[in-house]
């Protein structure tokens, strides 16, 4: 990355400064005149109701899926517009302007990707005339909140389109199943990986999670396993508790048949897990391999293919670096595409990425089919659109249906090859054309085990071991995962200790705290076991403490500290793919950290592990990888901040004559990030205690209760 950052100062140096400003002035000037008069007359084409329940939760309904649209962004905006405004420039590739040179990488990759034009270029072709009046209405009710609302938008953003939804989508879809980390790599003053070579014989590969650690959970189970033949799903996928990923909980439902509840992120006019009368749906992270990296041979102004020599194709783009105020210096860079791909200049060799979902601009539709789909056929037809490229998904329904899905559009590559190295980038048939179908994918219905359990592990583990798929049926270039998470093992076990499970039962698995006794982060901890100290040091009143420890997280806990604390460096290093560290000075650092900050050893887990927020500063149970999956980051305090992992929480269950009850809890509130609101953090008892608030399912009930109501447009 550092060789690349040199290349934009290089840039920089050789660009004209004076002609850049004067530029700037002109474009500044013309932005900050945006048509607010106009944004107001199209809300007037729209007409929605927002009924915001005693905890603020927005419930839209309209006519039309538009009017829904209009609504669903009006009402995000009023909780956090600042971070869906904030989106914009990374739509539009132009976050060096808000953010200095720390956003010229991201928007050299929106550049490089050409992920912009693509969608212009093709945007009334491939979307349906709905699906670009959805994404349209959307924006806006972004514009008209920002007209509504002048001192908080920026108007140089403004007026936001459906086209800056729809680029949107092309990029972040790219970004969950880890494509950054491979451009990282190329980035770097030296290669990453070796290259690969010929085969003599197939290879097989392990492929784990690149990049920040990542987690969800989702589980479902039906009559076969309950007690009293109630179908029940849990929604948990784990994300940042702030940012432009946090979960923020809506209801949306339409004339049109859109009726949906769950979650979704700013900027997001679909539900993205949840439920509808009839099914749900959770979604977890899965990083199949699904990118490939070339080093190309070059000769000349081009590169050699078979022998052949063959000529980039070349575009001139400009990246803009904020100055200072609205004033920006516009770097030239030339782009460069090959056969197989984009393709990028470094110290160490051109090399070029070829990557499933590759100008694929088709996801709103899908997910716009999975919130419309009322039973498993029309979700396995959403499915099969293969628009979104990864995510694991489990599904319920009130038919007592449950399902699995590892969603993976992964290519169909040569055999024997070592994917996981650099390709030679001078043969053809390195080259794939193909990407599987969807009956291809590993996939489970109707397990006779009744229950299926995803928390990002491998696909080849996910219910009882009799109804899991055979991992021999499945070629080893498609790069599937092979790893189990803790989560993944407690699970497991929790649904195999009885013939049937109650709903307390099935609650309980969430809200587990426990390692696994065979988990990774066990075998790591029980290292300082086999461990000599010397009699009456600090380091042997740890180890006597680690021996006692049964490796649960509750605020009760006094070992809880010590050995997370130990395990979360060997939970970061196998996110990276990385080696488990020595544990030594690990576990030097861990008894000075607690010493430092709480003057003992073992400390509750309830002083550590917390919920912070504004004035709210409550103790939390659970932990990394855990199924009360916590994530935290150390305080000047020693205590540890939440920051990611459980967020929102949805569950919803059909008894066994179908009749439908739902509750979720959020993290903080209703994904206000206003101080000022009354729900900035009014969830976070409800949070910390593990406990849901009941959904009002119809308008009927949303009314029975405490409310408040909005009509929009504000104005007609």
């Amino acid at each position: 990355m550092r060789a690349f950052i040199r290349k934009i100062w290089v840039g920089c140096l050789v660009a004209v400064p004076i002609l850049a400003m004067l530029n700037l002035a002109i474009e500044a000037w013309r932005s900050a005149d945006w048509d607010a008069d106009a944004a107001n007359a199209t809300a007037q084409t729209y007409t929605v109701e927002i009924i915001r329940d005693a905890f603020g939760v927005p419930h839209i309904y309209g006519k039309r899926d538009a009017d829904v649209a209009f609504g669903l962004a009006y009402a995000q905006a009023e909780d956090d517009f600042e971070t869906m405004q904030s989106l914009v420039p990374f739509y539009r590739g132009q976050l060096g302007r808000s953010l200095g040179m720390d956003g010229l990488p991201i928007d050299y990759l929106v550049q490089w990707l050409d992920v912009r034009n693509f969608v212009e270029a093709n945007y009334d072709d491939v979307l349906t005339p709905e699906i670009r009046a959805h994404l349209e209405a959307y924006a806006d009710g972004m514009n008209y909140y920002a007209a509504q609302h002048p001192f908080e938008a920026d108007p140089k953003l403004f007026p936001m389109s459906g086209k800056d939804l729809a680029v949107g989508f092309s990029l972040q879809h790219l970004l969950f199943y880890g494509f950054e980390s491979h451009i990282g790599e190329l980035f770097a003053d030296s290669p990453q990986r070796e290259l690969a070579q010929a085969p003599d014989n197939a290879l097989s590969r392990h492929i784990g999670a690149a990049g920040l650690p990542v987690g969800s959970n989702a589980f479902a189970m039906n009559g076969r396993k309950s007690n009293d033949g109630s179908t029940r799903i849990i929604i948990n996928s784990h994300q940042p508790l702030n940012g432009p990923v946090a979960w923020y909980e809506a209801h949306v439902k339409s004339d049109e048949g859109w009726d949906m509840h769950g979650g979704i992120f700013p900027g997001m006019p679909f539900i993205a897990k949840g439920f509808n009368p009839d099914i749900g749906w959770g979604v977890t992270v899965n990083k199949p391999d699904l990118v490939d990296v070339y080093k190309l041979k070059l000769e000349g102004d081009g590169y050699l293919l078979d022998g052949e020599l063959v000529p980039f194709e070349t575009r001139r783009t400009w990246l803009k670096l904020k100055l200072i105020g609205n004033f920006y210096l516009p770097i030239p860079r030339t782009l460069l595409a090959s056969q197989h791909g984009p393709a990028i200049e470094t110290e160490h060799g051109t090399y070029a990425v070829r990557f499933a979902g590759h100008q694929e601009m088709r996801q709103p539709m899908q997910w716009m089919a999975m919130n419309k789909a009322r039973d498993l056929k029309a979700f396995k037809e959403a499915m099969a659109m293969q628009a979104i490229v990864s995510f694991n998904y489990v599904y319920a329904d009130k038919d007592g249906n449950v399902f699995f899905l590892h969603n993976n559009r992964s290519p169909e590559r040569a055999a024997g090859w070592d994917w996981q190295k650099y390709l030679p980038g001078d043969r053809r048939d390195l080259i794939w054309n193909q990407q599987i179908g969807f009956e291809a994918m590993p996939q489970i219905t109707n397990p006779s085990s009744g229950y299926l359990l995803s928390t990002n592990q491998t696909p080849f583990k996910v219910t009882a071991p009799h109804d899991n798929l055979d991992p021999d049926n499945y070629p080893p270039e498609l790069g599937l995962q092979t790893r189990m998470t803790n989560r993944a093992d407690r699970g497991l076990d929790m649904f195999a200790a009885k013939r049937r499970l109650s709903e307390a039962d099935f609650l309980a698995i969430k809200w587990d705290k426990f390692y696994a006794p065979q988990s990774r982060a066990m075998t790591y901890v029980r290292q300082i076991q086999d461990m000599r100290f010397e009699a009456n040091s600090r380091h042997l009143e740890g180890q006597k403490l680690l021996a006692t420890w049964n490796g649960e997280t509750a605020l009760d806990n006094r070992a809880a500290a010590l050995g997370v604390c130990l395990l979360s460096e060997e939970w970061k290093a196998e996110q990276k793919q990385k080696p488990a560290p020595d544990i030594a000075p690990v576990y030097d650092a861990c008894l000075e950290q607690m010493m430092h900050h709480f003057k003992r050893l073992d400390p509750l887990w309830a002083e550590r592990n917390r919920l912070i927020r504004g004035t709210t500063n409550i103790a939390l149970g659970g932990g990394p990888d855990v199924l009360r999956a916590i994530y935290g980051l150390p305080t000047e305090s020693g205590q540890l901040k939440a920051v990611a992992g459980d967020g929102l929480v949805v569950y919803t269950s059909w008894d066994k004559n179908g009749k439908q009850s739902a509750g979720t809890v959020h993290n903080f509130g209703a994904a206000s990030t206003r101080p000022k609101s009354p729900h900035y953090d009014d969830q976070a008892p409800l949070f910390a205690a593990e406990e849901f608030r009941p959904v009002a399912l119809t308008r009927e009930a949303v009314l029975a209760a405490p409310h408040t109501s909005t009509l929009l447009p504000l104005h007609r």
